[in-house]
């Protein structure tokens, strides 16, 4: 009976644990300046995610610009050029805007965190209404998109369902650099959704670091996040 006591403690604080590496804390983002990911299509390098972190007074502000083309014998297929500010106060997230151009069509978000109800208001080009505060924002920089039953698109405010499993501990090479990381699997609940619609990431995950070093999907080709560059405050 002790040992199955025991036992069961052991796993109870095992989990605990794992958890609160992965829980979000923008605190953990503190010494953060910079995170910089190439963004490959069938291993060619085609542009860029990056991310700049400020802190002034109690706010956390991550800014995000990314941009890419697809090109085909010269001819532009496919084009993204994104620009966001995503606010935090206590690591709760306050204020989210966010102006993209995809293929010429533009796409927003305007969302701010609603105290009096608890709840966020949104106002996107793909969903206009109110969501529960416990939604994300669906960029690579916060591992809090590991925890989360469901995110919000950074590119036009719609909101999915998501699961995550954990696949397997690996070791990466990362810019010459061999890491040690959390494989993860995420994707939509929702199987009603179109095939193009739907999230299905694998996602490496640093948890010394507690940054994600690698996102890939397949959608008309093999699409990678890469982790480029990291920098801090001196």
């Amino acid at each position: 009976m002790k040992n199955k006591f025991y036992l069961f403690v052991l796993i109870l604080i095992i989990s605990l644990f794992t958890f609160s590496k992965l829980y979000p804390h923008t605190g953990h983002y503190k010494d953060l300046l910079k995170i910089e990911m190439d963004i490959y299509r069938n291993g060619e390098i085609i542009g860029y995610s990056n991310y700049f972190f400020k802190n002034k007074e109690n706010i956390f502000e991550v800014i995000n610009k990314t941009q890419f083309e697809v090109k085909i014998a010269g001819v532009k297929l496919f084009s993204i050029k994104s620009s966001s500010s995503e606010k935090y106060q206590n690591d709760q997230l306050i204020n989210f805007n966010s102006e993209t151009i995809q293929n010429e069509k533009k796409k927003f978000v305007n969302l701010f965190f609603d105290k009096s109800k608890d709840i966020f208001i949104i106002d996107g080009s793909s969903f206009k209404g109110n969501a529960d505060k416990e939604n994300i924002v669906g960029n690579w920089w916060n591992h809090k998109i590991l925890t989360s039953n469901s995110q919000i698109s950074p590119l036009s405010g719609s909101i999915k369902k998501q699961e995550v499993h954990f696949i397997s501990k690996e070791k990466l090479e990362i810019n010459g650099n061999t890491v040690e990381v959390d494989h993860f699997k995420l994707k939509s609940t929702d199987e009603s959704l179109e095939p193009d619609k739907r999230l299905d990431f694998d996602i490496w995950y640093d948890s010394k670091k507690n940054i994600i070093v690698k996102v890939e999907y397949k959608r008309l080709g093999k699409w990678q996040y890469i982790l480029k560059k990291i920098e801090y405050k001196n």
